[in-house]
């Protein structure tokens, strides 16, 4: 979904609107999965990596400017654990227990007119 809203700085409120939001690639060289016995499941992605093609605009009291934007989010860590209930009698269920994510570097590219 499209992202608009406003800020408000210093001289006033800045409206911007980001659309036409794409992820473009997506990497994901270290995952795994293992077995916690009677728990559930552990999935750890290691040194993930993002990137995000938008269009842009913002528009102040002063000026308004738009253009194409590129997002990549690199060295990004995820460390889930599910559980999944051994009760027999009730249908399979899977539910996230715990979640840790970092991330280590975000690169923004806004260019001018689209």
């Amino acid at each position: 979904p499209d992202l608009t809203g406003h800020e408000k700085f210093g001289l006033g409120n800045v409206k911007y609107n980001i659309s036409r939001i794409h992820v473009t690639a997506v990497e994901l060289p270290s995952t795994s999965i293992s077995l916690l016995p009677g728990s559930g499941i552990k999935l750890v992605i290691g040194n993930a990596s993002l990137t995000i093609d938008m269009n842009w605009n913002i528009r102040t009291w002063m000026f308004k400017d738009s253009g194409r934007g590129t997002v990549h989010i690199s060295k990004v860590f995820v460390s889930a654990i599910f559980s999944t209930p051994l009760d027999n009698t009730s249908p399979t269920s899977i539910s996230l227990t715990s979640c840790r994510t970092t991330s280590g570097e975000v690169d923004i590219k806004l260019n001018g007119k689209t």
